[in-house]
């Protein structure tokens, strides 16, 4: 495909995705310039001295030069000095739609308000033990324009929003919108621009997948192109979703067809149901085999501090959610886990607290009266949590995430599972969420 090398070329913000496109735009023989509202942005010292750089404030001047701003997903459009090229129209895009121009190779695009980066990474590795020559990245992972230094088959990206909000005509093989809650409101002025932003990932899709429980997530394209939904009910035919025998067992299916227990998958709970479901679409949308797809599902332990399975000790599951830092994380990881072990009769022991940032944890009563046998709390809100869920279930406090962790053994018995998922910041006893989950790995690990 022939690039243009004519104007100038302006990467706004600088960060990973901003350098990545620097280096790329370089080496394709463009002129590239970047503007940075930092003085020192980080990976400064990563792009070619043969690039015009304008650090300290976002350079009014330089912008309104450009053949084509190339901007950063963490820059308000809204930003004067966007604005101000906008008015001029100039092109602002993402680097999304540089790598759509720069490739004939078909895109895998996946987005949603949560669960994309568990999706994506599952549906890279289904991909992947498939034989498929693929290259995981965007939003999550390594930039979409470093991938382009793998030559894949297959582009596998997790879009976000901001992306998605400078990219137009994807074109991609197939889309999907996992599920769409409130997020990022603050940018997208309200739900319907968040939903206008998410939904531009479908622009000249060849196939789409939905979910059929959230119907913000199914497009408006046109009759011929091929739709199929997934769901947590039973699916129609060629749909995908689950079967429930009398016993309770959950079976991931395809129309009639019961294809894998769900008690068959490390990564548990019937979010991460839907998720294994979503990437079964996504898998036959490109060909993908399934026994191949199913294989890969049975293995897959989940993505490190999201609903990590971490082991299991006298038949009791323990999984860490350390990046639960929200009560809807939180609540997606308790109403998950605790309604896939209902039909065995186990019940959910989960540790809570950390720096609360003003949230309302009354909104966790409902699914901790209904799931949870104990809730042990630690951290600097333990108290404002306890007074705000008093009354749902057994509450302890620890000192220690040791001393939690403990309680939670003594507590439990075979079918129940043990949850980290603070819906809290970290820092008040950690480096960060990564280093909460890495010690309560290490925690459960020293078990016996």
């Amino acid at each position: 495909m022939l690039i243009q090398r004519g104007g100038l070329k302006v990467v706004a913000g600088l960060g990973i995705s901003g350098i990545a496109a620097v280096n790329f735009l370089h080496e394709k023989g463009y002129r590239v310039a970047v503007t940075d509202s930092r003085a020192t942005p980080p990976g400064h010292d990563q792009i070619p001295a043969e690039v015009q750089t304008s650090f300290g404030q976002l350079d009014r001047e330089l912008l309104l030069q450009a053949e084509e701003i190339i901007v950063s997903p963490g820059l308000d459009l809204k930003l004067p000095e966007l604005q101000a090229a906008i008015a001029h129209q100039i092109p602002v895009v993402s680097e999304i739609q540089v790598l759509r121009r720069a490739t004939d190779k078909p895109i895998v695009a996946i987005t949603g308000s949560n669960a994309k980066s568990t999706v994506t990474t599952l549906f890279g590795l289904m991909a992947q033990e498939a034989g498929k020559k693929v290259a995981v990245g965007g939003n999550l992972g390594r930039p979409a324009l470093d991938l382009t230094k793998d030559d894949p088959e297959l582009y596998i990206l997790e879009l976000s929003s901001f992306q998605l909000e400078t990219t137009s005509n994807l074109n991609a093989e197939v889309a999907v919108v996992l599920n769409m809650s409130e997020d990022h409101l603050d940018r997208h002025g309200d739900m319907w621009g968040y939903h206008q932003a998410k939904h531009r990932i479908f622009q000249g899709v060849k196939k789409v997948v939905y979910n059929r429980d959230d119907s913000l997530t199914r497009p408006l394209v046109p009759d011929v192109t091929p739709l199929q939904s997934f769901g947590l009910n039973a699916p129609d035919l060629n749909q995908y979703g689950i079967l429930k025998d009398d016993d309770g067992t959950i079976w991931l299916a395809r129309g009639r067809e019961r294809l894998l227990r769900s008690s068959d998958m490390y990564i548990q709970g019937t979010h991460n149901v839907a998720n294994a479901l979503a990437c079964l679409a996504l898998g036959e949308a490109i060909g993908l085999p399934l026994e191949s797809m199913l294989n890969t599902l049975k293995h897959f332990k989940g993505l490190e501090h999201r609903c990590e399975f971490v082991k299991e000790v006298s038949q009791v599951r323990y999984y860490n959610d350390s990046k639960g830092t929200n009560i809807g994380a939180t609540l997606a990881a308790i109403d998950g886990l605790g309604a896939s072990i209902e039909a065995q009769q186990g019940k959910v022991a989960i540790i809570l607290g950390g720096q609360g940032k003003g949230q309302d944890f009354t909104a966790l009563k409902d699914s901790l009266a209904k799931y949870a046998k104990l809730a042990v709390l630690i951290g600097e809100d333990a108290n404002l949590i306890e007074h705000a869920i008093a009354g749902t279930t057994t509450i302890l406090h620890a000192a220690t995430l040791k001393e939690a962790v403990a309680l939670c053994q003594a507590h439990t018995q075979p079918h129940d599972v043990v949850l980290l998922s603070p819906a809290c910041a970290s820092f008040d006893m950690f480096k960060s969420y990564g280093d909460r989950g890495h010690q309560f790995v290490d925690c459960v690990n020293a078990l016996t």
